[in-house]
């Protein structure tokens, strides 16, 4: 076990312990705040609490469990990556693919793909199941993620998707025509009330969630739209399109139509993501091509 000690500036009087320390560490606060509730945090022989009020002088010390060790077994998946450096990789993920191992898919997964690719250059502070991932796209939506080397990486990255300041476009196609041309969705998700398996917009235990969409194409029966997240909660863009009366085309859970041929779980694409870059601090965007089916899809629809 590591151990460091910090002697606290007095003008960090004031300040939350876990805060100051996500800052000083380059770790998240809830992976401070985890440190905390397995009592290593500590000062003058007591144990801190997440919320400890820093006085200014003291020395806090931190004890960093060693990493446990890794389950996963490495899997020699092709991956396609759009951009790589020492801290972060940017990959392009197809349909199909879940991003880690989870109930029902314990093989396969980008996680096993990456542990691959990176070995241990991958940032441990979401766990062990989940090395590297800042963020997720579900199973049956393909695009663009983004991957922390380190924990550096991954706290300055998780920081600005918290301020909202972390671009991630997303296209799909939608059924019916939406009232406006472009628009903003406001509304709370949460755990579906009754179904425990599914999101929905709800008061209860809910998460602020903002999406922002424009069309920008329409057919007789579907709308093809761009829409961009402010927030990032679970399936928030399918619950979101559904709430509005227009589920994406093809989405298993929240659709109420058939899903016409050729197009098998949700018509989603995360087609551009922009990022400050933690090391250089200069901004970076890349942006995916549509994959086949979409774009099939589309001119389908176009030739109607």
């Amino acid at each position: 076990m590591e151990q460091t000690v910090l002697k606290i500036p007095e003008q960090a009087a004031g300040q939350r312990l876990d805060v100051f320390l996500a800052e000083q560490l380059h770790k998240t606060r809830s992976a401070v705040q985890h440190l905390a509730e397995k009592n290593c945090l500590c000062c003058h022989g007591c144990f801190l609490p997440k919320n400890y009020k820093l006085r200014g002088g003291e020395e806090v010390t931190v004890f960093l469990p060693d990493p446990e060790p890794s389950v996963l077994v490495p899997e020699e998946i092709a991956l396609d990556i759009v951009y790589e450096d020492a801290d972060l990789l940017v990959v392009n993920k197809p349909k199909g693919m879940v991003v880690h191992p989870a109930a029902g898919n314990r093989t396969g997964t980008l996680v096993h793909a990456l542990l691959a690719h990176c070995g241990d250059e991958l940032s441990g502070i979401n766990g062990v199941s989940r090395p590297g991932i800042v963020h997720r796209i579900d199973k049956d939506t393909s695009g663009l993620l983004i991957v922390a080397k380190n924990d550096f990486a991954h706290a300055a990255l998780a920081e600005q998707i918290k301020a909202h300041s972390f671009t991630r476009q997303y296209e799909a196609v939608v059924c019916g025509h939406l009232r406006q041309s472009e628009g903003t969705v406001h509304a709370p998700i949460g755990r579906h009330p009754t179904d425990r398996k599914k999101m929905a917009v709800t008061d209860k235990n809910a998460r602020d969630a903002v999406t922002h969409y424009r069309v920008l194409e329409e057919y007789p029966r579907y709308s093809y739209v761009q829409l961009r997240l402010e927030t990032g909660r679970t399936h928030q863009i399918r619950v979101h399109m559904a709430y509005l009366g227009h589920p994406v085309v093809g989405d298993p859970v929240y659709g109420h139509e058939k899903a016409p041929a050729g197009i098998t779980g949700q018509c989603l694409h995360a087609r551009t993501i922009g990022f400050v870059h933690p090391r250089t601090g200069q901004y970076m965007e890349f942006t995916s091509d549509l994959p086949a089916y979409f774009q099939t899809f589309l001119n389908t629809l176009r030739a109607q």
